[in-house]
């Protein structure tokens, strides 16, 4: 996926929405059928959604191709492994949402590295 394209900010706004509306819809899940994994799940994919439409619509340099990517990758491995647990009551693999956990991290330091990034010319 290249994201410096405009099909690549499309796809970001699509995985924003996405991401939004798993968020939401997993929160009502958390709250009629219970399960604290599923309402920690659904609270960081709602938190991430912005992020992936605001780099979607904005645009993106070097530096947050590479972070949103590892987010994507981080929120999926956190926030499946907590669903895994409560609908399946397993993980996904072992260090799977600690795995997650760091990439969400890492990407949000890249995020920020990227405001020191320098526009290429």
């Amino acid at each position: 996926m290249n994201l410096a394209d405009p099909n690549g900010s499309r796809l970001l706004v699509l995985a924003g929405g996405l991401v939004g509306a798993a968020g939401v819809a997993l929160s009502a899940a958390a709250a009629h059928r219970g399960g604290a994994f599923t309402g920690t799940a659904a609270s960081f994919l709602l938190m991430h959604a912005p992020v992936f439409l605001a780099i979607g619509l904005v645009g993106a340099n070097r530096w947050l191709r590479m972070a949103i990517l590892v987010l994507l990758v981080g929120l999926v491995l956190f926030a499946g492994d907590l669903l895994a647990r409560d609908f399946l009551g397993s993980r996904l693999f072992p260090m799977s949402a600690p795995i997650g956990g760091t990439l969400l991290i890492v990407g949000w330091l890249a995020i920020a590295i990227s405001a020191l990034a320098r526009p290429r010319s």
